[in-house]
């Protein structure tokens, strides 16, 4: 590798890491007529499929210049950081010299935008077209959406890419306008809109089975990222523009990053150089309980509760305030409402149901099952319950999970070690 392409690759690689919504998740692209790579294939770190796989990917930029002046991009005109850009050549040759050293399984590829949208994408366009024609890399790719590109652009892009994502940014309008007042949410759904659109033609041809062969387009679905702290928008606001944009474009994932002050805007929040990781953390746990344990948003947040709590996670916040529900019967009650007692997960709810066909579970099965049992024995009874709240006290249940959490991170070893 050159000194040019590795300085180049040093900026566009750091100017990337800003994007978190980095994932492979979902794509099954097959390795066909002796092409190179396999998107279903296990990788070796950096991020994570469905099915808690590890695959590498090649995440940079094409460029780091950009039209735009966002208060909290680093890529912003009018930062002073040093700027680069890569070829086509550049990007598709980087990809295919790192997967052949074992680095990587696929390919990460955003970018600032430069001159305009069609400029921009039309060379992510032709870079993805490249991989998969040219050089027949049949790896992962994630290819970001250029807001305001044509859609002739979009569809191409779409059938070369394996999953496709662009940034909401902020998660309100307002919150936008603030901070980036040449942008607008509009040109986020409008992109959205069309390939999700795109994505169920596709599907519904194939199931006519008219058409011989229909080709994949974005396989992996769409994705979205927020940045989380640089407006004021509380955790409600947050969540039911996350639970909006899952239910009108079928998103696969929202993703939520922490802001991380770059420099001083006096329109900018001021805070610690760390990001705000444990609302980032919360947010993520709620947007969790949305998409699999059958929560609906108004149910986690709502203008009574429109702040997630610090101290516990929002499925034992959920029970604590609606205690009515409880104590529920392990081996009567269904499975969604099994879902919803904190300290039971979703193996677990599947494993009691399948369980208890055979009889009744007691507690050192529900133990064997893997339920964190000291939390969920506030909220259950089981054949042989003996810990039982005749009138259950929200207040001294979290008390007692909160001691009992801070008795046992004291008494592990390194823990023990800080305290001296």
């Amino acid at each position: 590798m050159s000194d040019r392409i590795r300085e180049k690759l040093t900026i566009l690689a750091d100017a990337a890491k800003y994007d978190v919504s980095c994932s492979s998740s979902g794509g099954n692209r097959k390795n066909t007529n002796k092409g190179i790579g396999d998107s279903s294939s296990s990788g070796i770190c950096h991020t994570y499929t469905e099915d808690g796989r590890c695959v590498s990917l090649l995440k940079i930029l094409l460029t780091n210049h950009c039209i735009y002046d966002c208060a909290f991009c680093v890529s912003r005109k009018s930062n002073d950081v040093k700027r680069a850009a890569f070829t086509v050549d550049e990007v598709v040759e980087l990809t295919m010299s790192f997967y052949r050293r074992n680095y990587i399984e696929g390919l990460f590829l955003s970018s600032g935008i430069f001159k305009n949208a069609d400029f921009t994408m039309e060379r992510l366009t032709r870079i993805v077209k490249k991989l998969r024609i040219e050089e027949r890399f049949n790896g992962y790719i994630h290819l970001k959406t250029i807001p305001g590109a044509s859609e002739e652009l979009l569809t191409e892009a779409g059938l070369y890419a394996d999953r496709m994502s662009i940034n909401l940014e902020m998660p309100t309008e307002s919150g936008l306008k603030l901070l980036a007042p040449d942008k607008s949410h509009d040109d986020v759904k409008k992109p959205l809109g069309f390939i999700q659109n795109t994505i169920t033609q596709y599907k519904e041809e194939k199931k006519t089975g008219l058409i011989k062969s229909i080709p994949k387009f974005v396989p992996a679905g769409q994705s979205t990222q927020m940045v989380i702290g640089a407006t004021p928008e509380s955790d409600m606001e947050i969540m039911y523009s996350a639970a909006q944009y899952y239910n009108n474009f079928n998103l696969k994932r929202v993703y939520y990053s922490g802001y991380i002050p770059i420099s001083y805007d006096t329109r900018m929040p001021i805070i610690g150089s760390q990001p705000p990781l444990l609302r980032e953390n919360r947010l993520y746990q709620t947007d969790w309980l949305m998409r699999f344990y059958g929560f609906n948003v108004q149910e986690l947040l709502n203008p009574k509760n429109p702040h997630l709590d610090t101290d516990i996670d929002p499925k034992l916040s959920w029970a604590l305030r609606n205690m009515e529900h409880f104590p529920i019967d392990i081996n009567t009650a269904d499975y969604k409402m099994i879902m919803r007692i904190p300290g039971i997960g979703v193996r677990s709810a599947q494993k009691i149901v399948q369980a208890r066909k055979f009889g009744k579970l007691r507690s050192h099965q529900l133990q064997k099952i893997g339920v964190a049992y000291n939390r969920a024995k506030h909220f259950i009874r089981c054949a042989d319950s003996t810990y039982l709240i005749n009138e259950p006290d929200a207040l001294h249940i979290k008390n007692i999970i909160l001691a009992e959490s801070t008795s046992k991170y004291l008494k592990t070893p390194q823990n023990q070690l800080s305290l001296f």
